[in-house]
């Protein structure tokens, strides 16, 4: 039997891409599931997907229109949740954005466009469901950063300082968490073949070569990730690295830091290449 049925838990970023996968897959195996992005008639598309697959046989969903840089209201929606449901068991602040380009055509507007969803949507999260899983003495908060967030890649230094951050949060709640009942893994995926590229802004970047470079690395779905995700946290591990080749540069990274500096350099002539000239 699922260690997720019957369970509440809530995803952010749940209209597209690996939050989307997730909630699925959550429901998939019984979970009462509250699905939150800030693009409402997505996240309400993929709850009334879920309805209709399911056929109110497994778990259940519901959609809640959310935007995490809005700490009142992800405090709102754990509130919500709780008086709803009775008890959260499971926070997934998954909710990412990122901007491709280097440091020096990256503007002050875009580094915090992207800290305010990474880092503080993520904080603001942690905030509003941790006090209430101490009190429980249960629950388990799953917070996605990124091998990004493990090992220094050029062309996405916002993105980058974001993910290291959410690491960092994660392993120190951990700690903390851990004598209160309360559980926290930090998600580390590589390449998830999702839209964030398509969507995502390219400072000074030609987005065309950015996606040709992409699609040549190897990835796996938002689906597969999903299920990656969930078997990590039903064994409770402090970081759940996934895909092959994120494995092997986050083994490289504790090995010999300088020797994963000196390999992900070879990504700055590509970086270069895409970079549109003035």
């Amino acid at each position: 039997m699922s260690i997720f049925k019957d369970k509440v838990a809530i995803v952010t970023g749940a209209g597209s891409g690996i939050g989307k996968a997730l909630a699925e897959e959550l429901c998939k195996k019984g979970a009462l599931v509250v699905l939150t992005d800030y693009k409402e008639e997505a996240v309400k598309a993929v709850a009334a997907a879920i309805h209709m697959k399911n056929g109110g046989k497994t778990g259940t969903a519901k959609a809640v229109h959310l935007d995490v840089t809005d700490y009142d209201a992800v405090k709102k929606a754990v509130d919500d949740t709780v008086k709803d449901f009775g008890r959260l068991d499971y926070m997934f602040n998954n909710a990412g954005i990122a901007v491709g380009g280097e440091v020096r055509d990256t503007s002050m507007d875009d580094w915090r466009a992207v800290l305010n969803v990474n880092l503080f949507g993520v904080i603001h999260g942690v905030d509003a469901a941790y006090p209430v899983m101490v009190r429980q003495g249960f629950g388990h908060i799953v917070n996605t950063a990124s091998i990004e967030g493990l090992v220094a890649f050029p062309g996405t230094a916002a993105y980058v300082a974001s993910k290291h951050a959410v690491v960092g949060l994660s392993n120190t709640l951990r700690l903390e968490g851990k004598g209160l009942g309360v559980r926290v893994s930090a998600v580390c995926p590589g390449h998830i073949k999702t839209a964030i590229f398509n969507d995502s802004k390219m400072a000074n970047i030609d987005r065309k070569k950015v996606l040709e470079a992409l699609a040549r690395i190897p990835g796996i779905t938002p689906e597969a990730c999903a299920c990656e995700i969930l078997k990590g946290v039903e064994k409770n591990n402090a970081v759940i690295v996934i895909t092959l080749m994120a494995k092997i540069l986050y083994l490289l990274q504790r090995l010999s830091p300088d020797m994963a500096m000196k390999l992900m350099s070879f990504d700055m002539k590509r970086l270069r290449d895409a970079r549109i000239k003035k």
